[in-house]
């Protein structure tokens, strides 16, 4: 398994990640842009996913909400903006408990050879913004969906 490196420098809204990943690029775009396949691996296992919906074209909408135990729900949703097949997505990102901190995020594929290297940089509307999705648990949640996206890339 590789690791998930995640860092969000002090005073930026940045958190940049990076992770390889033991499939061709295509097959880990595919996992991000069709919906049954996202929905088998994103977020952590201690979530139950509600729904997904993905329109990956620009200008297309996308969302996609968890219920964690108890009888809240809570979602993340937004627009694609660029959506270059098996090397980029550009989309914008809100979450449901922040209502009007919308941030920008850029995914980008890169072959070596067989495996892929996954770039994520996301930009937050500002430091807080950024601190507060970081103290939401949002590493885990990463961090534990990657690692059910490498078991659904070799299934």
């Amino acid at each position: 398994m590789n690791p998930t490196e995640i860092t969000a420098p002090s005073g930026t809204p940045f958190v940049d990640v990076v992770r390889e990943f033991a499939a061709p690029p295509a097959a880990v775009f595919r996992a991000h842009v069709d919906p049954e396949l996202f929905a088998r691996w994103t977020g952590p296992r201690s979530m139950q996913l509600q729904s997904v919906d993905l329109n990956p074209v620009p200008g297309g909408r996308w969302q996609y909400a968890f219920r964690a135990g108890g009888p809240e729900h809570f979602g993340f949703f937004g627009v694609f903006h660029a959506v270059e097949t098996d090397r980029r997505i550009v989309q914008t990102f809100e979450f449901s408990m922040a209502p009007g901190q919308v941030g920008i995020s850029t995914t980008t594929f890169t072959d070596l050879g067989g495996r892929t290297r996954l770039t994520l940089h996301e930009v937050y509307p500002s430091v807080e913004a950024r601190d507060a999705a970081l103290q939401s648990g949002m590493e885990y949640g990463i961090r534990e969906g990657y690692e059910r996206l490498d078991e659904v890339l070799t299934a």
